[in-house]
């Protein structure tokens, strides 16, 4: 699949399939995050929702609801409620990172400040549950909100494993489930709930979440290693600079000898950082194999999702779901 291509892009072929869908969403959107008392409420939100995000999240929820049958309107407050915790977890994200800028934009924890950042975050978090409640569906709440606790429980793990190299791998599986595939499984499970669908089919959904996120997730983590090929570029090495732990780094430390073991303490323990060491910890890296191998672990992933699908009705949605999971490891390829 050519990335240059727009049309081959699955995202954009399920905006198009989804376009009424996406437009009453958006309006549910503005009018949930809107605040007669604070408007400082809207002001920070607007900013982040309307930074140009692809929404796959919600589309997710659209999608596995109208392959799945479903043809009420539930599912629009269930996009909304998705879209909602997604975009209080980066309000969070941001002020804990530190970060400066967000989908090429100033991040509001900047524009504004931290305080404003988590009170805006926490206004949205408790937005998404007054929507998840509004379907009536006890199934649909219980999904969505063991999601958002997952999610807050992967933070806080990721926080602690931090700058740790004994991280295990168990421990970077458990951080990315709750990062990111927590919300892209619950997302899409609970499009087959609301629509009623027999077990093993809303269990498909669930797994394709999860192995879409995870696949996601680790072509992130590679792609800051310059992908597979390991060319560093000037928007790569992040996650070294902030000395956090993923795949590849936690492979190639559990290989490391005396020497290499030292460079990682320093690098990562102890933050003391010099020039060249990235592109030393580049180079162990590919002596260990460890960048291949967190590529072929995110295509395995990518493919657990896709066979999912299978179980599933046959539907244009469907073939869109699995060319995604294509896409988000196509980068890598």
């Amino acid at each position: 699949m050519s990335l240059d291509n727009a049309a081959t892009k699955p995202h954009e072929r399920m905006q198009a399939a989804l376009g009424p869908d996406l437009i009453a969403v958006d309006a549910l959107i503005r009018a949930r995050m809107a605040s007669k008392h604070a408007p400082r409420i809207p002001e920070v939100t607007a900013h982040l929702v309307e930074a140009g995000g692809k929404r796959v999240r919600p589309m997710l929820t659209l999608a596995a609801a109208k392959l799945c049958g479903y043809e009420g309107d539930a599912h629009h407050k269930l996009a909304a409620t998705v879209e909602f915790i997604h975009t209080a977890t980066l309000l969070h994200d941001d002020v804990v990172d530190e970060s400066q800028k967000r989908r090429g934009r100033p991040t509001a924890n900047l524009l504004w400040d931290n305080k404003s950042s988590v009170l805006v975050g926490d206004y949205l978090f408790a937005r998404a549950f007054q929507l998840m409640v509004e379907p009536g569906n006890l199934r649909v709440l219980s999904i969505l909100s063991n999601a958002a606790a997952v999610i807050a429980e992967g933070e806080v793990l990721q926080l602690s494993a931090a700058m740790n190299i004994a991280t295990s791998e168990d421990t970077y599986l458990q951080v990315i489930r709750g990062k990111t595939a927590a919300l892209f499984e619950a997302a899409c499970e609970v499009g087959g709930v609301i629509a009623e669908r027999p077990e093993a089919e809303v269990r498909a959904l669930a797994v394709y979440g999860d192995g879409l996120g995870i696949a996601f997730q680790m072509a992130d983590d590679l792609l800051d290693w310059g992908g597979s090929d390991g060319v560093i570029g000037k928007n790569t090495g992040d996650d070294f600079r902030e000395r956090k732990l993923t795949l590849p780094v936690i492979r190639a430390i559990a290989r490391a000898d005396e020497t290499e073991r030292a460079f990682w303490q320093r690098t990562i323990e102890k933050g003391d950082q010099q020039e060249g060491d990235l592109d030393h910890a580049l180079a162990l890296l590919r002596r260990h194999g460890t960048l291949d191998e967190t590529r072929s672990e995110a295509f395995g992933w990518s493919a657990r999702a896709q066979e999912a699908l299978t179980v599933l009705p046959d539907h244009p949605l469907r073939d869109m779901m699995h060319d995604l999971a294509d896409y988000v490891v196509a980068r890598l390829a």
